[in-house]
């Protein structure tokens, strides 16, 4: 009876050990569950204030656009007018000289400077040419 008395004792130990642990777990999870609640409002705030950036953001571009559209209006100084039609008409006088290179057909047309490739430096010391 002697050793029932003692397992029943023993178990009576045990009994309180997982309860403690329980516990000790139960509270770890609510403050787990805590921790993560206050990290969801934390970035629901965060993604509150990210929406409202872009959306100063886009009325800000809108406005922008709207402000260089506006722009388009004004009228161009005539010696700005008078070199961007003189470049247009060089660029449309030469497009039949450069139409076969960009269609991969000839070589570039003449006049036109290849540029050489350099000599990228390896490193190494420059060897004397004298000897």
């Amino acid at each position: 009876m002697a050793s029932y008395l003692a397992q029943e004792v023993q178990l009576a130990k045990r009994h309180e050990e997982i309860l403690s642990q329980r516990m000790v777990l139960l509270q770890q999870m609510e403050s787990h569950l805590g921790d993560k609640e206050a990290e969801k409002t934390w970035q629901i705030q965060e993604a509150d204030a990210a929406r409202k950036r872009n959306v100063a953001l886009l009325n800000d571009i809108k406005t922008a656009g709207k402000n260089l559209q506006s722009r388009d209006h004004l009228l161009l100084h005539p010696d700005i007018v008078n070199l961007e039609t003189l470049y247009w008409a060089k660029v449309e006088d030469s497009i039949p000289k450069w139409e076969p290179f960009f269609l991969g057909r000839t070589q570039a047309p003449i006049g036109v400077r290849k540029s050489k490739p350099t000599k990228q430096n390896t490193g190494s010391p420059p060897r004397d040419k004298r000897k």
